[in-house]
């Protein structure tokens, strides 16, 4: 009487492997994260240095403005309404403050782009339609999750045009301040499921 075969550990994961690389083989969908972010400008920038060339402010965190290879690009799901903000007391604050004027306020959520990569989003894209204001918003994941930004300003009293390059590795619901004397950014970051309520 012949015995069956018998399959060795090592048959059994590659065999393993084979079917978790097959074609069509299913992987796990990225995670979607919150972003939320208020832009403000100084109503009297700091005198004294050229904040308006290009190099004033660099990305922290990272280099170069090409994306990787083979890089993953973040996908856009959707606005969020302002019934989910979190920094609406700091948009009240900067409101009525004496020193800076918020200019926008917006929050959306997106899968994250591959780390390096650059890849985000226009601030048209996100529905901000602020005079002077341009630039795009980038969250990437490595290791940490980092979120970024390339943006330009130009007042409207037509001063110098300013630049605000850098990112940031975040953490949830840490509040995050991008600086530059002539305007900034506060920006939040949370995971789209299972958020704490705005508030928390």
């Amino acid at each position: 009487m012949r015995s069956r075969p018998k399959f060795r550990p090592l048959a059994l994961l590659g065999l393993g492997a084979l079917l978790m690389t097959a074609p069509g083989a299913q992987q796990a969908p990225a995670p979607t994260y919150n972003v939320e972010l208020i832009v403000f400008r100084a109503n009297s920038p700091g005198a004294g240095e050229d904040w308006s060339s290009p190099g004033a402010r660099q990305s922290r965190g990272g280099s170069g403005d090409r994306a990787a290879s083979g890089a993953q690009v973040g996908r856009f799901v959707a606005r969020l309404p302002s019934s989910q903000y979190q920094l609406s007391d700091i948009q009240s604050r900067l409101a009525n403050s004496s020193a800076y004027t918020p200019i926008a306020h917006v929050a959306w959520a997106q899968t994250p782009s591959s780390w390096g990569s650059r890849a985000g989003f226009t601030l048209e894209r996100l529905g901000v339609q602020a005079s002077g204001l341009s630039g795009i918003i980038f969250l990437e994941r490595g290791t940490y999750l980092h979120l970024g930004m390339s943006l330009k300003y130009t007042p409207p009293d037509g001063g110098p045009r300013y630049d605000l390059t850098e990112q940031r590795r975040i953490k949830f619901y840490e509040k995050n301040y991008y600086d530059h004397p002539a305007f900034g950014v506060v920006a939040v970051v949370t995971p789209a499921q299972g958020a704490r309520p705005p508030g928390r």
